[in-house]
C-alpha cells in the first residue's frame, strides 16, 4: 500500500479543480494540513483572519473532519507531521508571492535534509505569474498587451472531481483562532457560499459593464474573498461563462488579478516601494499629515463619497472598486499622504486583501506603478460622486447624517443654503487648492528627473 502523502493547503481551500491535490492523490492517501504562519497572519487583519477561520471550518467539513491545523514554522510543522504519518512527499499549490517563494524554498531545503521531497504544482491564478513574456523576452508592464497574451494562454481547470483516499487521522495541535472581526457585516465563507454568490452575480452579469461603476448597486461579483483563499479557482469561473459583453468584461477584470501578481513576481520590491521611482512625488509625513490620515481613515473628511467609502470599509471589510480609486486618489493627491499608508490601512481591513492587487492598485493611483494613471490626473471627488452615484443612494447608506439632504446638494453639502447637517464636518481641504499643490509637486519632480 502506498505511503501517505502530506498535502499542504495554503490559498487553495477547495477539493475541486485543484491541480496539486489531484497529483498528490495519485501518489498516495492524503493527509491534509494547514499551517498557521505568523508571517502571513500578522498583516492580514482580523476580518481576513475571521474569513480564513470560517473557510478552514468549511474545508474541514469537506474532508470529513480530517483537516489538520497546526501553528508554527512551516518547515518544522511539515517535517514533524511527515514523520508522524510516515510520508516521504509533501505536495502544495505553487506560491508566487515574495514571502511565499522564500518560504517554499526554505521548506524544500529543510525537508530534503530529512529525506522528504516537496512538489509545488499549479497556481491560484488563471495564468501563473512568470508564464507570459513579451516578444523581447521581458515582463509585461502594460495591461492591454498582457491581456491579449493572457487570453491566448488560458488553460482548462484541473479535473473538477478528484478521487481522494484519506490517510491516517492525526490531531491538530491548535485550532484556528476565532478573531473578532472589526467589520460587523462580512460575507459567508466556504465552498457553497462562493458558488451561491457566483450564481447571484451571473443572474445580473448582463448589466456588469455599466453597473460595476455604480457603488449603490449590487453590480459587482464580490467573489474576491473567495478567490483570495482559493475557495474557488478563477478558471472555474471562466469555464462557467460565455462571451456576452458582460461576461467578457468580467473575465477582463479577472485578468487584472493575474497581471498584478505577475508584476509582483518580477518586481517583489514593488510591494512596498514605487515600481517607477522616477515618478514618485513628495508626500507629507508630519503630524498634520497624520491627522489628515486619521480623518480619512475614519470617514470624516467632509467629502461625502470619500467618507461613504471609508465607512463601508469599516462596516463590511470591503469597498466598491470605483470608490477604492476615489478614496485612494483623495488620500494621495488631496491630502498628500504616502500611498503606503493607505495601502496598509486597506490591507488591515479588507476581507479580500491581496498584496499584489491592493498595493499595485494604490500605485496606479499614485502614478508610480505599471500602466499607471498619470500623476497629473487628480480625481475630483465631487464630480466622481455626481457621475457614479447621481442620486446619492450610496452616500445616504453609509453617511446617515446626509440622508435627508436633497440629491442636488448631497455630493457637496456646502452648497446647501441650510448648510450641512450636524454633525457632518466641513471639507478638511479645498480640492482646487489641494489639486494645485499636487500638480506643483509633480512639476517639481518632473524638472528634477
Amino acid at each position: 500500500m502506498a505511503r501517505p502523502v502530506v498535502f499542504w493547503f495554503r490559498r487553495d481551500l477547495r477539493l475541486q479543480s485543484n491541480r496539486a491535490l489531484a497529483e498528490a492523490s495519485s501518489a498516495g492517501p492524503i493527509v491534509p494540513v494547514f499551517v498557521l504562519d505568523s508571517h502571513l497572519l500578522g498583516p492580514a487583519g482580523p476580518n481576513r483572519r475571521w474569513f480564513l477561520n470560517r473557510s478552514l471550518e468549511d474545508l474541514n467539513d469537506q474532508t470529513g473532519g480530517r483537516l489538520i491545523v497546526r501553528s508554527g514554522d512551516p518547515s518544522e510543522v511539515l517535517g514533524q507531521l511527515a514523520g508522524e504519518v510516515g510520508a516521504e512527499h509533501v505536495f502544495a499549490t505553487d506560491d508566487f508571492g515574495p514571502y511565499g517563494r522564500r518560504r517554499d524554498t526554505a521548506v524544500g531545503e529543510h525537508l530534503a535534509g530529512r529525506g522528504i521531497s516537496t512538489h509545488y504544482r499549479g497556481s491560484n491564478y488563471a495564468v501563473a505569474p512568470g508564464t507570459l513574456r513579451t516578444k523581447t523576452g521581458g515582463s509585461y508592464q502594460v495591461f492591454t498587451p498582457y491581456f491579449r497574451s493572457w487570453r491566448q494562454h488560458l488553460d482548462a481547470a484541473a479535473e473538477d472531481h478528484i478521487d481522494l483516499t484519506w490517510g491516517p487521522t492525526v490531531g491538530s495541535e491548535v485550532l484556528p483562532d476565532r478573531p473578532e472581526p472589526t467589520a460587523p457585516d462580512l460575507p459567508t465563507a466556504g465552498h457553497d457560499a462562493a458558488w451561491r454568490r457566483f450564481e447571484q452575480f451571473r443572474a445580473v452579469i448582463a448589466d456588469y459593464p455599466e453597473a460595476r461603476d455604480r457603488p449603490s448597486l449590487d453590480g459587482t461579483s464580490r467573489l474576491s474573498p473567495y478567490l483570495k483563499w482559493g475557495t474557488l479557482h478563477p478558471l472555474q469561473l471562466v469555464e462557467h461563462l460565455g462571451h456576452s459583453p458582460g461576461e467578457d468584461e468580467f473575465v477582463r477584470q479577472l485578468c487584472w488579478r493575474d497581471f498584478y501578481a505577475d508584476v509582483l513576481f518580477h518586481r517583489p520590491d514593488s510591494a512596498r516601494r514605487p515600481y517607477a521611482a522616477h515618478n514618485a512625488v513628495r508626500s507629507d509625513t508630519d503630524a498634520p499629515a497624520r491627522r489628515r490620515f486619521h480623518l480619512w481613515r475614519d470617514g470624516h473628511t467632509g467629502y461625502p463619497i470619500v467618507d461613504a467609502g471609508m465607512r463601508q470599509l469599516l462596516a463590511e471589510g470591503w469597498m466598491h472598486n470605483r470608490v477604492r480609486m476615489i478614496t485612494a486618489s483623495f488620500l494621495v493627491k488631496d491630502l498628500h499622504v504616502p500611498w503606503q499608508w493607505g495601502a496598509r490601512h486597506f490591507l488591515h481591513h479588507l476581507v479580500d486583501g491581496d498584496l499584489a492587487s491592493n498595493n499595485h492598485g494604490w500605485q496606479w493611483v499614485a502614478g508610480t506603478g505599471t500602466d499607471a494613471s498619470p500623476y497629473y490626473r487628480v480625481f475630483n471627488p465631487t464630480t466622481q460622486s455626481q457621475k457614479f452615484d447621481p442620486d446619492g443612494d450610496y452616500i445616504r447608506r453609509w453617511v446617515p447624517e446626509l440622508a435627508r439632504v436633497p440629491a442636488r446638494f448631497i455630493h457637496d453639502p456646502t452648497h446647501d443654503p441650510r448648510g450641512a447637517p450636524a454633525p457632518y464636518p466641513p471639507p478638511i481641504v479645498d480640492h482646487a487648492v489641494a489639486r494645485a499643490e499636487a500638480l506643483a509637486r509633480y512639476e517639481q519632480r518632473r524638472r528634477h528627473r
